[in-house]
């Protein structure tokens, strides 16, 4: 039995040339159930694409077989870069263009860079004249300037007691070599000699753990038959932290029988946040 609604739709179709739209302003039926009805009916003329940017799509295609690029390829038709990257998608370039690719970026690079130069230079001329008025502020340090120093900085990243675990001993841990430093002048202020403490680098398992504590030794002048068995730290290999030739782990100071110098530190750091008047 023939659906009548099936038919009545066909007709529109096939005999007024109606689009969807029409047929569906007519008939009442959604969208979809025409399209359904009109499976297999081709639509008239007057309803298809435009082919106004067919001959610009041809062109396109045959620009990508050059090896252009989507950029060059848009600039060159005069379309938008979305709209030619549509046209060309499926032809990627040939592999054997990566060289020149490759130089399209080192020549972005360089533009990149000469346009930025002026800038930077001002930038980094300007961030020195500060940071000389800074040095020529601050000047040279006392013995009182270290102490404080010291102990604010121990308290930031160093080791402390916990209410429920007490632990008065000093263990100081960083990555940082300007830190180190003021810290062994801290503990020198505090006639603790650098020959006293232990030292030990913590670092990844990946690393060259002998090449760090010569640059550790080196760097901050420290006794080598101070230095205790490296911690090895598991490493990941899909990060890009932790790796490289300025990698050198952390250097662990600990200062044996230290349990006066941390109530000092206590000391200091009280007064410092004004629980001492």
């Amino acid at each position: 039995m023939t659906d009548p609604t099936a038919a009545e739709v066909r007709r529109l179709r096939a005999g007024e040339g109606l689009s969807v739209r029409q047929i569906q302003a007519r008939t009442g039926l959604g969208r979809n159930r025409v399209y359904a009805l009109l499976r297999g009916v081709p639509p008239p003329a007057w309803t298809r694409r435009p082919t106004a940017k067919d001959e610009l799509r041809t062109a396109a295609v045959a620009l990508r077989g050059e090896g252009r690029s989507v950029d060059d390829i848009a600039a060159r038709l005069g379309v938008a870069k979305s709209t030619a990257y549509l046209w060309v998608r499926h032809l990627p370039l040939d592999p054997d263009d990566d060289a020149a690719r490759e130089r399209r970026r080192a020549r972005a690079r360089t533009m990149a860079d000469s346009r930025w130069a002026a800038h930077r230079a001002a930038r980094d001329a300007a961030q020195e004249q500060v940071r000389t008025q800074m040095r020529e502020l601050v000047g040279q340090l006392g013995d009182r300037e270290v102490l404080l120093l010291g102990a604010a900085l121990y308290w930031c990243e160093g080791t402390k007691s916990k209410p429920w675990r007490r632990h008065d001993h000093v263990q100081f841990v960083n990555t940082d070599a300007r830190l180190l430093r003021l810290f062994l002048r801290f503990l020198a202020a505090c006639g603790v000699d650098r020959s006293v403490p232990t030292y030990r680098v913590s670092i990844h398992e990946s690393a060259d753990v002998a090449a760090a504590e010569r640059w550790w030794v080196t760097t901050l002048e420290l006794p080598a038959d101070r230095f205790r068995r490296a911690t090895l730290k598991r490493h990941r290999p899909t990060t890009r932290r932790n790796t490289g030739e300025d990698y050198h782990g952390c250097l662990v100071i600990d200062v044996p029988k230290s349990r006066e110098l941390y109530w000092k530190i206590e000391g200091i750091v009280a007064a410092l946040t004004g629980e001492i008047t």
